[in-house]
């Protein structure tokens, strides 16, 4: 995975009890039922790749449950599938362990998804496991269930070990669907064995199945991937057709009027967050789309620290242009309750303007311009209009710095470049920044999550900068900075 890298000096303690269920410390009487925006699991635990899912008006997410950042079973992840449920989004249920390691040889109960056909649930997905050579290799297996949370695995388990002329150790992440025929679809992620170029073997296998005993190999649906497209997503929304994947961990999508293409590229990838990996989605309630994605830990809580497996959920709402490309937004319900909005003392330097309590406008065409405020709370919710005058190089926020705009996190918009960056991480072909923008940034924890005209979005994982100083800034150039809110959460 990208830049996900596994500590090696993390003690791994660990035991089996053969035929009962391999033990994790996950208890979901006692987790969160509300606010599952940036949920991260008390105790010992993590929260790795997301699948949601949903029907008769409830969203079901189903999750990795990790400890040790995938580092359990001796490297070989340890995951399983925990279950939390809503029907509004603001208000939960937390299950248990829905789909566990119940053998020694299951290594991993790994990402997958869930369909529902004629009354049952399916849940397929990949066990990682040692085979008889010694070797790492990952086998589909599937579970069934009346409810959608007590699953009973089948048999044979692993059903289906490999596809002639695909990677055996990489045979992962099916996503299932079952097509008007009744015919059962497996995108499974995996490598090609005998790629035209070497450097472009990643590809989706396609299995189908009239019985679920007995699968044969279409044609791939997607091929030339540089790394295993990980995690498909597959889903017909308003006239498109949307297949997703991940390439180290980083989203991207593609789309199309037919079923399985010709594939189209969109004009921008708003799914591609660094720090939101392996993004999934369902649907929702009012024919909406919700996705749903984890936001990795930091080697060593250090702002410059290597993403490591497992961390905290992020949920994003698609919305769809008339071309077919997605854009992303906060889903409305699931922002953290804050408060009243507190008195903002706004210090402006000779290129600053102050119009209100709330509004200025920084004019500095031969440099840089400020205005800053201070006694600003750890945890709160920033709301603000930005409305450039002109062309300029950039303009933006620093976060959670002090004096003299030392430290914190540097929030840059570059209509120029139609670049957003948040700290040491960006997104890109970001337009319209040169107009009016709405931004919305959410400060939680060691969490920074900026919403952008309610189109595109990026969080960063910030642990280090403590800082109570917003500075507002703009370089050559003129920016009107007004309605700015600043909450505290509650």
């Amino acid at each position: 995975m990208k830049k996900i890298i596994v500590s090696c000096f993390l003690l791994i303690v660990f035991h089996y009890s053969y035929g009962q269920q391999y033990s994790v410390e996950y208890h979901p009487s006692i987790q969160s039922t509300k606010d599952l925006q940036y949920f991260k699991p008390i105790g010992n635990v993590d929260v790795g790749d997301c699948m949601p899912f949903f029907r008769d008006g409830t969203f079901y997410l189903y999750w990795l449950v990790d400890s040790l950042h995938g580092m359990n079973l001796n490297g070989l992840g340890g995951h399983q599938w925990a279950l939390s449920t809503t029907r509004d989004l603001k208000n939960w249920k937390q299950d248990s362990i829905v789909i566990g390691i119940d053998h020694e040889w299951e290594k991993s109960i790994c990402t997958g998804s869930v369909v529902y056909y004629k009354k049952k649930y399916y849940a397929f997905y990949a066990t990682r496991l040692i085979n008889d050579e010694g070797k790492v290799n990952e086998q589909l297996s599937y579970a069934v269930s009346n409810d959608g949370i007590h699953f009973v695995k089948q048999k044979p388990n692993p059903f289906y070990k490999s596809a002639p002329g695909y990677s055996q150790r990489n045979f992962r992440d099916p996503k299932v669907f079952v097509d008007s025929d009744g015919v059962f679809n497996l995108f499974v992620a995996s490598q090609q064995d005998n790629s035209v170029m070497a450097d472009a073997s990643g590809c989706l296998v396609h299995l189908t199945s009239h019985d679920l005993k007995s699968w044969h190999v279409e044609n791939p649906v997607l091929t030339g991937q540089g790394s295993v497209p990980e995690c498909p997503d597959y889903f017909y929304w308003k006239r498109w057709y949307y297949l997703v994947y991940s390439d180290n961990s980083n989203t991207y999508y593609v789309k199309s009027r037919n079923p399985y293409g010709p594939w189209e590229e969109p004009r921008f990838e708003a799914l591609n967050e660094d720090w939101a990996n392996v993004v999934k989605t369902g649907e929702f309630t009012g024919g909406r789309r919700i996705a749903a994605a984890w936001i990795p830990s930091r080697a060593g809580d250090k702002d410059n620290g290597h993403e490591i497996f497992g961390g905290n959920m992020v949920f994003r709402e698609l919305t769809q242009e008339s071309d077919g490309t997605l854009d992303t937004k906060f889903p409305p319900e699931m922002i953290p309750e804050s408060g009243n909005p507190i008195t903002l003392k706004l210090t402006p330097d000779l290129y600053a303007k102050i119009l209100n309590n709330n509004s200025f406008i920084i004019n500095a065409p031969n440099g840089v311009g400020s205005v800053n405020c201070k006694e600003i709370p750890m945890n709160c919710r920033i709301t603000l209009e930005i409305d450039p005058k002109g062309i300029n190089e950039d303009y933006g926020i620093y976060l959670r710095s002090n004096n003299k705009a030392i430290g914190g996190y540097k929030l840059n918009f570059s209509a120029i470049n139609q670049t957003v960056s948040l700290g040491n991480t960006s997104i890109h072909a970001v337009t319209g920044l040169d107009r009016v923008i709405k931004v919305d940034i959410i400060m939680k924890g060691d969490i920074i999550d900026v919403c952008v005209d309610s189109r595109r979005c990026i969080v960063n994982r910030t642990p280090e900068q403590k800082g109570n100083f917003l500075w507002f800034y703009a370089k050559h150039g003129k920016v009107n900075f007004k309605s700015i809110k600043v909450r505290p959460l509650l």
